[in-house]
């Protein structure tokens, strides 16, 4: 374990460890695409929704204006009067939440799909030891994410600059001009304020999310010693799976050998391979390959259906052939009826049974 804890992480995440990670919540995620999300929702609905808003607004300011000397209010009912008003704000201001919230959601989605995991907000010991706040802090992710938002400032703070400093020439001519088409114009600069600053907070919002992809794949990567841990659990110890399989095939084999003094014959080439055909005329439509094999396997089928008075017949294509084209268990396909059921006539002619072939040939 000493030495697995020096080794480099220089394997790729199995879909194990990233499934594993997912349901924990760790999934990469940008804060920012949300937020530009939610701010390019905002403005936009603020801009084409901006003569609803207004007239909203002006309807309750009017109201409260107008009625301001009929309202009659003290301790004991302005908590009432205040939650009318804001009650009245919520109601008008309900489409902008909405549409806000609706985007937040849509732009975590995108991004992570559907991951439901309590981890993140289970109780750990870890996340109130004052040592580990103060790793946290110092962190390269804090500091990364201290070196974005700095970056983000400056980056707005430019933006506002510079538009506000185009608009030098037209603040003096706003002396003659009636409040509503200063608020307009007011509206007007601000506008394009916002759309420059969420221009800019998109583009660093994309590479912040590339980032982020990098830095979950980078977390996740796993040391070779992992990884071949990981493959023990999941599939098994390789020795042990071996040793499983040569058991697997071994009885097998000796399924197989145990068919072998059942057959009719059994078709050499003559040294190399050895196949083992059983056939049946009442309930078998064509001979059935009972055993074969190559090399050692071959010399036992052999030796086994001469100690059990198996014909053993020398024929090196259709031995090929039958090797090659049929697994244990299966028949004999047309194409070699007719050599085998020469064979088999010749098998029966030495036994002196005198059958015939019905169906074999």
């Amino acid at each position: 374990m000493a030495e697995e804890s020096f080794q480099e992480r220089t394997e790729q995440a199995t879909p194990r460890k990233l499934r594993e990670a997912r349901e924990k919540g760790q999934v990469p995620k940008s804060r920012e695409l949300a937020s530009v999300a939610v701010l390019l929702t905002g403005l936009f609905t603020l801009f084409f929704g901006s003569a609803y808003f207004y007239h909203q607004l002006t309807l309750i300011l009017r109201h409260y204006l107008v009625n301001a000397g009929t309202f009659r209010i003290s301790v004991d009912n302005i908590s009432d009067f205040g939650l009318l008003a804001m009650r009245q704000l919520s109601f008008t201001l309900l489409p902008l939440f909405f549409l806000i919230t609706i985007a937040a959601f849509i732009s975590n989605f995108l991004q992570v799909g559907a991951v439901l995991s309590l981890d993140p907000i289970t109780p750990k010991f870890s996340k109130i030891s004052p040592l580990q706040g103060v790793k946290r802090i110092f962190s390269t992710q804090s500091l990364m994410e201290l070196a974005k938002s700095i970056f983000k400032i400056i980056v707005v703070g430019w933006v506002a600059y510079d538009t506000v400093r185009g608009e030098l020439d037209n603040l003096l001519p706003l002396l003659d001009q009636t409040p509503s088409q200063i608020l307009t114009y007011i509206g007007s600069v601000s506008f394009t304020i916002f759309w420059k600053t969420c221009l800019v907070i998109t583009f660093l919002s994309v590479l912040d999310y590339v980032y982020q992809r990098w830095d979950h794949q980078k977390n996740l990567k796993m040391t070779k010693q992992e990884v071949k841990e990981e493959y023990k659990q999941t599939e098994g110890d390789p020795h042990v799976k071996s040793r499983i399989k040569s058991i697997q095939r071994e009885m097998a084999r000796r399924r197989m050998m145990a068919e072998v003094p059942q057959a009719d014959v059994v078709i050499t080439n003559p040294t190399h391979l050895a196949v083992a055909l059983k056939y049946e005329a009442g309930s078998m439509e064509a001979p059935m390959v009972v055993a074969k094999g190559a090399g050692l396997i071959a010399q036992k089928i052999r030796e086994v259906a001469r100690e059990n008075d198996v014909p053993v017949v020398e024929n090196k294509p259709l031995a090929q052939n039958l090797f090659k084209v049929v697994e244990i268990g299966g028949t004999v396909p047309e194409s070699l009826y007719q050599a085998v059921a020469e064979v088999l006539a010749y098998v029966y002619r030495l036994k002196g049974k005198g059958k015939k072939q019905g169906g074999a040939g």
